[in-house]
């Protein structure tokens, strides 16, 4: 019985964060592969513009950014893929140092919740927090956490990915050059 409730419950978890879903158990104990679909597209159109305020309380405009490389992260500290990705994106803001912003914006968090991530998984690259009353979920069209954009240097959506997918650093680096 306890399955039964604990599987949907998992499954709906996973649907919920975008994530990939490793290995399940089926409500008869037998392990399966389970993968839900990433979304993964190259486009060229012009990023939706923003301003939220960073972590400090001043305001931050995806403008001000405009001439860089920039990665857009969706993140709440409710969504255990987007802690799982932060390891990843932390090696490529070593790596892409000068080269790559990127912009981390919490989504569905209390003001303190998100400060209180930012300092425990200890990011350290830009962040600004999204309100509830904020339609900036809608006009980037989200469907899942995390989801990842990257922005080229005029502004332009040059990939999103939707979902924890190691193939996101392959696609940055082919971008990035």
């Amino acid at each position: 019985m306890m399955k039964k409730v604990l599987l949907p419950l998992l499954v709906l978890m996973l649907s919920a964060c975008g994530a990939k879903a490793g290995n399940q158990q089926k409500a008869d104990g037998s392990a399966a592969q389970a993968s839900e679909a990433q979304a993964t597209a190259e486009v060229r159109t012009p990023a939706p513009q923003f301003t939220l305020n960073d972590i400090n309380g001043a305001p931050l405009s995806l403008s001000d950014l405009k001439g860089k490389w920039v990665i857009l992260d969706f993140w709440g500290s409710w969504c255990p893929w987007c802690i799982k990705g932060f390891p990843s994106l932390k090696e490529a803001y070593k790596e892409y140092a000068g080269k790559v912003e990127i912009l981390g914006i919490d989504c569905r968090d209390s003001q303190q919740v998100w400060k209180d991530a930012v300092k425990k998984y200890e990011l350290p690259w830009l962040q600004v927090y999204c309100p509830d009353d904020s339609d900036l979920l809608q006009k980037y069209e989200i469907q899942g956490f995390p989801t990842k954009f990257i922005i080229d240097p005029e502004g332009n959506i040059a990939n999103v990915t939707i979902g924890e997918d190691p193939e996101f650093f392959n696609i940055l680096k082919g971008l990035v050059k």
